[in-house]
């Protein structure tokens, strides 16, 4: 079903940037938007992982730097049958993770300073859970390919607003310049509503279901539900230096103590994720 819902993903950003295409330049235009399409849509599965890790400015973690975080992880996927995901570590003081990958056997988790800082071993162990639960329910592909295209469309429109700005315009026989004008402003206003429309896609049932499942790998459920609401606090008062675009991977929306940000959030309310936790029986 996953694979589904990012081919769907997939096609629906190559008609889009195809239609704004000819809006732009016509067939030629066309043509060249969805020539990008396809570009987009091979590295977004293929290298989803790399360019999440990328766009979070995540750095590898050896184990021999955090042999403890090592010892929780390994255990855990022993617990979930999963393999060993690659570790990174994301330099940010605000406590929060993700994880990504296209399936488990390509999957990777990132825990930024902060968590390790600020959380127990317990909370530690709930969280990496989480995060692990989204790959055994192979939900990550959808995310990471969400975070790569808006990253992308969000990038074009940029491209597209400063060659407005410095004269880019249609100027031939299909239209004349005023389409390609109107084509360009277009994308630019529309752009970053497909990018928040593509992680709005992503469902919200996927974290509580991870919520579930990572109680259940971890063996308890009140580590996580402790985590949650440390990670809701300290979301609002320590700012995290994010693309919006990868926002919605990590198990707290990093930007919840922006209030534009909070219109568009991808993620349950976090009393509403603890109150299941505190009802479900392990």
């Amino acid at each position: 079903m996953n694979n589904f819902r990012a081919w769907l993903l997939m096609g629906l950003l190559t008609v889009f940037l195809v239609l704004i295409g000819h809006l732009i330049g016509g067939q030629s235009m066309a043509l060249l938007f969805f020539l990008i399409a396809l570009v987009m849509n091979f590295f977004g599965y293929y290298f989803s992982d790399k360019i999440a890790i990328t766009m979070t400015g995540s750095q590898p973690l050896a184990e021999h730097e955090a042999p403890e975080l090592y010892d929780i992880i390994r255990n855990l996927t022993i617990r979930a049958g999963l393999p060993m995901p690659r570790v990174y570590r994301t330099p940010s003081p605000q406590p929060n993770a993700f994880a990504t990958g296209r399936n488990p056997a390509n999957s990777a988790v990132a825990v930024t300073d902060g968590l390790l800082q600020m959380l127990s071993r317990t909370e530690i162990e709930g969280v990496l859970a989480h995060e692990l639960a989204h790959i055994k329910n192979r939900d990550v592909l959808v995310g990471t390919i969400a975070a790569a295209l808006a990253g992308a469309i969000t990038m074009i429109a940029n491209m597209l607003q400063w060659g407005l700005i410095f004269g880019m315009g249609r100027d031939d026989e299909e239209g004349g310049g005023l389409l390609g004008l109107a084509g360009t402003l277009l994308m630019i206003i529309l752009a970053p509503i497909a990018a928040t429309l593509i992680q709005l896609a992503i469902s919200r049932t996927r974290e509580f279901q991870a919520d579930a499942t990572g109680a259940r790998i971890a063996g308890r459920a009140d580590g996580l539900a402790s985590a949650l609401l440390k990670l809701e606090r300290a979301a609002g008062r320590i700012p995290m230096q994010v693309n919006p675009a990868t926002s919605h991977l990590f198990i707290v929306n990093p930007l919840s103590g922006e209030t534009f940000a909070r219109l568009f959030s991808t993620h349950p309310p976090i009393a509403e994720r603890v109150r299941r936790l505190e009802r479900l029986r392990i």
